[in-house]
């Protein structure tokens, strides 16, 4: 009863020593010798309660699809007992399991002898490995790891003693205890934990996920807008003069300029980016999954293009669109009044080109979701490093377009005026754009949350667990 309520039982008993024991050092006697012929007293329970954390923690890992297991020296009763505190047992896995039947083959809570004793054929036959080994040796847990690894997962070992030292080599990501952990333990371990909080490690999931995500962010603003740049200049090449000369849509020190305000200060600013609320409710991705995903690199190419092919699209529309299509001669080179025309389009597409990328970043904020409606629109500045950079790139970018000399002499273009209907009207086009493609890819890409079959019960476990503690909260 002790044992099933999560006690550590202890037996106490006692007998008088001989004369001649009582002259025995007892440190170098044989305890089959002196334990012996005993007076039993009776059982001591001492309760070590795990900490208010640990369960929120571990309904954290199943909502991200993550299986916490337990392998542990206690007693089976014991074992199951905290297992069942902590949340890694469920009252389904009560009924599977039965009242802890821990000497019956396959059940969620097993001793290490009968989990020793199973073949690999037979404990890759069971369907779900045992969540609690109770009793457990070092070679226990390396079998343990073992069946894990034949079911493709990706292992993370918790221990402190020397006898964990072999499992926490062997796992994935060894962690060992910082504070009660041996000197074998962290130089078998990969991550050293200083607190020795199983909630930390949860953090840390979550901190990960977020720091993974946000370079993919960074990436994708980053080579979409060198794609960008790219595409309005291959196809730019296709304007001549009179004299058969290419005219730039863009001169040198204007595509200097225009990296310099739309590469590094909002990539860096979505360096930085928050983790999503729902970042938790994703599957563990692949292993064999890097940062540029086929989704990735369709948004590259889908954003690069659309940015490039827009801005491009503005230089043709002032120079043949509402101008008389003149290109005027020796345009690259310096400003002159038959240039005049040239230099506004380059104008227009600077504008075009800067301010598309700037609000580029913030369609980069969320892959997928949606960014420009009312609700997000109104959370535009929760990211002040990208909001600020988004802020000054603009005033520089205008500042660019109509500071005299800088302008003309510098960046070959002109200010503008009427064009900026232009600009406003293809940016809008962008956005719109921008929206229908993440509708698109919302509707035809596997959703996010979508995981396994036993990354989905995981996920119901949480589920049910979360509306319970609501329930109980609404209920007091």
């Amino acid at each position: 009863d002790m044992a099933r309520d999560g006690l550590r039982v202890l037996s106490i008993a006692y007998r008088h020593l001989t004369p001649a024991e009582e002259a025995i050092d007892m440190s170098k006697a044989d305890r089959e010798d002196v334990e012996v012929g005993m007076t039993f007293l009776g059982l001591v329970g001492i309760y070590d309660p795990p900490r208010p954390e640990s369960l929120p923690s571990v309904m954290e890992c199943y909502r991200a699809g993550i299986q916490v297991t337990m392998l542990t020296g206690d007693h089976p009763q014991t074992a199951a007992a905290i297992a069942r505190q902590v949340g890694i047992l469920q009252d389904e896995d009560e009924e599977k399991s039965g009242e802890h039947q821990a000497l019956s083959l396959g059940p969620l809570v097993m001793t290490a002898r009968e989990f020793d004793r199973l073949t690999d054929d037979e404990i890759d036959a069971l369907p779900e490995l045992p969540h609690v080994i109770a009793r457990c040796s070092p070679d226990t847990k390396v079998k343990m790891i073992e069946a894990m690894h034949r079911r493709s997962g990706i292992v993370a070992m918790t221990g402190d003693g020397v006898n964990d030292s072999p499992s926490l080599k062997f796992a994935d990501v060894g962690i060992a205890m910082g504070q009660t952990g041996s000197d074998v333990a962290k130089q078998a371990s990969e991550i050293i934990l200083t607190d020795d909080n199983f909630a930390t490690i949860v953090r840390a999931i979550r901190e990960g996920r977020r720091v993974f995500s946000n370079i993919q962010r960074f990436c994708c603003v980053l080579v979409s807008g060198n794609v960008a740049e790219l595409v309005c200049l291959v196809i730019g090449l296709a304007f001549r003069d009179g004299l058969g000369e290419t005219v730039f849509p863009l001169s040198p020190v204007a595509i200097l300029v225009n990296n310099l305000l739309t590469g590094t200060p909002p990539a860096m600013a979505l360096g930085v980016e928050k983790a999503w609320p729902t970042i938790m409710d994703e599957p563990p991705r692949s292993p064999s999954s890097g940062l540029f995903t086929w989704e990735v690199q369709g948004d590259i190419v889908f954003y690069g293009f659309g940015i490039g092919l827009l801005s491009i699209a503005n230089f043709w529309l002032v120079m043949n669109g509402f101008g008389d299509g003149h290109m005027g001669e020796e345009c690259n080179k310096a400003y002159s009044e038959s240039c005049d025309l040239v230099f506004r389009a380059r104008g227009t597409v600077f504008a075009t080109l800067t301010l598309a990328i700037l609000l580029h970043a913030y369609n980069c904020r969320r892959l997928r979701g949606p960014m420009w409606n009312w609700h997000m629109i109104r959370r535009v500045h929760e990211n002040r490093f990208l909001f600020s950079g988004v802020v000054c790139g603009t005033i520089l970018c205008i500042l660019c377009i109509y500071v005299p000399g800088l302008n003309t002499s510098v960046l070959k273009l002109k200010g503008i005026s009427w064009e900026w209907g232009i600009v406003l009207v293809t940016l809008l086009i962008f956005l719109i754009l921008s929206e229908l493609y993440k509708f698109a890819k919302r509707k035809l890409y596997k959703p996010l949350s979508v995981a396994t079959e036993e990354q989905g019960r995981l996920h119901r476990i949480w589920t049910e667990n979360t509306l319970a503690s609501s329930a109980g909260g609404l209920a007091k």
